[in-house]
């Protein structure tokens, strides 16, 4: 009977692992006119936009997760929808940047502002791109570089991953990432995710048990944001890799939907020395930071949130 029993139990284990894999979509990217169209199976999970007089930077939308449902709001990019606030024309849903580089705000728009220049695609295949970009300042001038890559993954119809590793190089002269809480690896979030607003009906939570608002300017290995979409909890989880430099990093997170991992930002979030959080690079020299996007159905409890995290940071997908 023990035998039977043991038996049974490890074919619903297997049963239950191929469901999961069955579940599972193969991940596609086709270039179209200035974007990659990234899909699950026939599904459109998001869109790389890396040509767009627009936009002031490479971005990633929209971004859908489970439920196909968006988890990044709509403006600037197309017409906001309900609940959303036309605040923050910068925030446009996943991006990477930096508000001081060698004094030049690529963190903002404007006219004067910084941009960053789409160069080339260095590797397009399978689930995964990589490109070359060009960080140039109000007038033009090449500031430094990044080589990006960005991973797609989707596990279950109801859990999708987006791996992004971030090189930045002193390519030109002496680089300086500038202590300025206006960065860097960001989200501007669905207006369901807010802590505040008309239709907000967010909660978030910290690695270290830190919730609600209080979650910004604390350093953490990763956050994650929850909110009622009908009768399910979607949420928002983003990873900070444990070998990124000055690990775990400071969380640029409001109550109002935006999200960015920041390492600089030592001065406004800790209230310590200006120019305390700042980092530089000798010419020549390059640093990288990684990170995880995982959209998925729960909240962190629910979820196996520190299980995730452990399995990614020791390269586990």
């Amino acid at each position: 009977m023990a035998c039977t029993f043991l038996n049974l139990s490890c074919l619903g284990i297997l049963f239950s692992s191929l469901l999961t894999i069955l579940h599972a979509s193969e991940i596609s990217i086709v270039r179209e006119n200035g974007k990659l169209i990234i899909r699950a199976g026939e599904d459109l999970f998001t869109q790389y936009i890396y040509k767009d007089e627009k936009r002031a930077k490479p971005i990633l939308y929209p971004v859908l997760g489970p439920l196909q449902r968006s988890m990044t709001r709509k403006f600037p990019i197309g017409a906001k929808s309900e609940g959303e606030e036309s605040d923050h024309p910068h925030h446009t849903s996943l991006w990477y940047t930096h508000g001081d580089v060698n004094g030049v705000d690529f963190w903002a728009v404007g006219e004067r502002k910084g941009k960053i220049i789409h160069q080339e695609f260095l590797n397009l295949q399978g689930n995964t791109f990589t490109s070359l970009n060009f960080w140039k300042d109000g007038q033009g001038k090449t500031i430094c570089q990044d080589e990006r890559t960005l991973h797609f993954y989707e596990f279950t119809k109801n859990e999708r991953a987006i791996d992004i590793k971030i090189t930045l190089k002193a390519t030109v002269d002496d680089l300086v990432l500038g202590d300025t809480k206006e960065g860097s690896m960001g989200i501007r979030m669905a207006p369901e995710f807010r802590l505040r607003g008309k239709v907000a009906r967010g909660s978030c939570l910290n690695s270290d048990g830190v919730v609600g608002k209080a979650i910004w300017g604390k350093r953490a290995s990763w956050v994650s944001y929850w909110a009622k979409f009908d009768d399910q909890d979607l949420a928002i989880s983003i990873f900070d890799h444990p070998s990124n430099p000055r690990h775990p990093t400071w969380w640029h997170a409001r109550d109002y939907g935006l999200v960015a991992a920041n390492p600089f930002g030592q001065h406004d979030f800790e209230s310590k020395p200006e120019g305390i959080g700042k980092m530089e690079l000798k010419s020549g020299e390059s640093i990288s930071f990684s990170y995880r996007f995982l959209f998925h159905l729960g909240d962190p409890s629910k979820a196996e949130l520190p299980q995730k995290y452990i399995e990614w940071s020791k390269g586990k997908t």
